[in-house]
């Protein structure tokens, strides 16, 4: 099969011919229809994350974003079948150990990063292990494009805004970077009921993040103090901030930019300028009692309720979608994402 492949980091992928998977005992190969290029993949090709152990071994299948049709099945597999349509959490899970079991299958004991920590979909085929518990049957309604922008970027705004959020009807949320999952959660809160304030330097980027909902947005190349904006804007400041980038600037800026006894979600990881390590300020913590709190994907018990808000027509990933390219052209993509060049949500669909 056809895949595309960091061979070292930072330089172009290679379009490589390689064998076709075949499914372990519990698993399952995809036809993969559709992946994402998701900003994760460009710190992967970056060779980030060494610094938690999670710098990715060469070669490597980017392609955490996937949907794709059910082709091989692993003799211990129960409840997936030969032409399933279906798509899986980016990390992928035992379901067994104590958080798979509680419904926290997003921090499993276990995981396995798809296109991470082994190959994903930058291919014509993927497999996919656990499959009775990692598969997710896709909808009818969904097309392979809209269902691939689920997979990561916008399942973890989902949870970033409903889950570890808990976004109200009425709050305020601020979005610190509206790129692919920061788009997904204006969206996602403003179906909240929320009033959304969206930050970025990027004045393409904040007027779709107008059009996904945003009640104000926040030109941060321009304003030398995004908090006080923020709070002026909010009467007081976001009840919910959530850093969708991952720099000093943007998880400062979220922190400031709350009301006293307000959340912060940080969704995005920090690349080598940061390395996993950002000073916060704690005295306003303490004096405000703010909370900071992380957030990783989506659980997989939170797909149905996904899901069924999607065929709704309550959200709508798919308008999330700026471009889709050729398997050949993934390359090119990542390396818009040094500048910040790109918009949206980016997929391959034709491999």
């Amino acid at each position: 099969m056809r895949a595309a492949q960091i061979v070292e980091y930072g330089a172009p992928l290679e379009l490589r011919e390689i064998p076709d998977p075949t499914p372990e005992p519990d698993g399952v190969v995809l036809e993969v229809l559709a992946t994402g290029i998701c900003r994760s993949d460009w710190h992967a090709w970056m060779g980030d994350w060494g610094w938690m152990g999670g710098q990715v071994a060469l070669p490597r299948t980017l392609g955490h974003e996937i949907v794709g049709t059910v082709t091989a099945v692993g003799p211990e597999v129960r409840t997936v079948r030969i032409g399933d349509r279906v798509t899986t959490p980016f990390h992928l899970a035992c379901g067994t150990c104590a958080y798979c079991r509680s419904g926290h299958a997003n921090v499993c004991d276990n995981m396995q990063v798809l296109g991470f920590w082994c190959d994903g979909g930058y291919a014509e085929y993927v497999r996919i292990g656990n499959a009775d518990f990692n598969c997710v049957r896709v909808p009818d309604e969904l097309t392979p494009v809209a269902a691939s922008a689920i997979g990561c970027r916008f399942m973890t705004a989902f949870h970033a805004v409903t889950g570890q959020g808990q976004v109200r009807p009425g709050e305020w949320v601020a979005v610190h970077g509206v790129g692919g999952v920061g788009l997904a959660a204006v969206q996602i809160a403003s179906a909240a009921g929320a009033s959304v304030v969206a930050v970025d330097i990027d004045a393409g980027k904040l007027a779709l993040a107008k059009e996904q909902g945003a009640m104000h947005t926040v030109d941060a190349s321009v304003q030398q103090d995004v908090p006080a904006v923020i709070q002026d804007a909010t009467g007081g400041g976001a009840h919910v901030s959530i850093d969708a980038l991952g720099t000093r600037a943007t998880v400062l800026n979220s922190i400031r930019s709350l009301r006293k006894r307000g959340r912060h979600v940080q969704v995005g990881l920090t690349s080598a300028a940061d390395s996993g390590e950002i000073a916060l300020p704690m005295d306003l913590l303490t004096i405000g009692e703010l909370t900071v709190v992380g957030s990783h994907g989506n659980p997989h018990s939170s797909y149905p309720e996904l899901l069924s808000l999607v065929t709704s027509g309550r959200l709508t990933p798919q308008t999330l979608v700026q471009r889709t390219v050729s398997l050949d052209r993934a390359g090119e993509v990542l390396s818009a994402m040094c500048d910040f060049t790109t918009t949206g949500i980016t997929v391959i669909d034709r491999f």
